[in-house]
């Protein structure tokens, strides 16, 4: 993978995240995937369970938002990506998160890893 191919498939993942049902997955993840969506949560494992988990965790490919993404580091397989995310109406909502992406030959995600944070939440356990 170069800087320019995990673009493009952040690109596709957005559009797959705007577009209904969940058809354009298996073109984005390996049948066997994992997609974890905090560092400590088990992670969610195969096309089928990323599937249930994409459409209970989306308002609905309606849902209006901004994704800013800019590429931190790739090396080989492995990418890490800062994205920005932007809700508007009905939901206000902001946060950042980073993904660490390890992708198969074929350029599909095998390994999907975030790490979202929001603003006015404590990063710190005593606060």
């Amino acid at each position: 993978m170069d800087r320019d191919q995990v673009g493009v498939w952040i690109a596709k993942y957005e559009r797959a995240w705007r577009a209904p049902g969940i058809d354009m997955l298996a073109g984005l993840f390996t049948s066997d995937a994992t997609y974890q969506q905090a560092p400590f949560q088990e992670p969610v494992v195969g096309l089928p369970a990323i599937g249930r988990m994409w459409e209970a965790e989306r308002t609905g490919p309606n849902e209006a938002f901004e994704l800013t993404s800019a590429v931190v580091a790739v090396d080989g397989d492995t990418a890490v990506v800062r994205i920005e995310v932007q809700y508007s109406s009905p939901t206000h909502q902001q946060y950042r998160d980073l993904w660490i992406l390890q992708f198969a030959p074929d350029g599909r995600c095998r390994t999907f890893e975030e790490w979202p944070f929001w603003p006015d939440k404590s990063y710190s356990p005593n606060s």
